[in-house]
């Protein structure tokens, strides 16, 4: 029996829904396609979406200070993030196509009208990209106006990115970027080091 199976049986024990709303979406066919969904790749050696989804929520559980509101923002994000991967048209290159993000978002906004949760879900791979092509000194955008755009949603935004880059074996570098950059954000620290460096 393939572990692909295994784990779809097991889905609910595995990301343990905490609200109906989230075991409503574990349940909704094509979200449980999605965290069925993936190979262990570069950043993601556990291979499948929901075993990604599972680490991102631990990360969360381990943030100081939360309201039950923005656990719940997060808990929600962290779920539906990275679940649309498997509808990306992958024969189109990365700008051209429809980001995950975005499809994640479509699909969310049947479900809840909170801005922060559908802005965050759309938007969460950009400061990755803003970080990227900083690195590559291509044109990009101004990571100020990234800020500017996320508004009220910055704090969320930035724990969640934090939540999500602390997994798998991603580098550290984007985030410990994002947060040289952060003016009036306190800095979280979730993990006493990452994983063969000091955060």
């Amino acid at each position: 029996m393939s572990r692909r199976f295994e784990l779809a049986k097991q889905l609910d024990q595995l990301l343990s829904p905490e609200t109906e709303l989230e075991s409503t979406l574990i349940q909704a066919p094509e979200f449980r396609r999605g965290l069925l969904w993936g190979e262990p790749r570069f950043g993601h050696p556990e291979g499948l979406v929901a075993l990604h989804v599972q680490e991102v929520l631990r990360n969360i559980s381990l943030l100081p200070n939360l309201t039950t509101a923005e656990r719940n923002q997060l808990r929600l994000i962290a779920l539906a993030h990275d679940t649309f991967k498997y509808a990306e048209d992958r024969s189109k290159p990365r700008g051209q196509r429809t980001h995950h993000g975005r499809l994640a978002r479509i699909f969310m906004e049947s479900y809840t009208s909170d801005s922060i949760i559908l802005d965050v879900i759309e938007t969460h791979d950009e400061a990755y990209y803003q970080w990227l092509s900083f690195k590559r000194s291509t044109v990009h955008a101004s990571l100020d106006a990234f800020f500017n755009q996320l508004g009220d949603k910055l704090r969320i935004y930035y724990l969640f990115f934090k939540c999500d880059t602390q997994t798998g074996d991603k580098t550290q570098a984007p985030l410990r970027w994002f947060e040289k950059h952060l003016k009036g954000i306190d800095f979280i620290q979730i993990k006493p080091f990452w994983p063969w460096e000091r955060v």
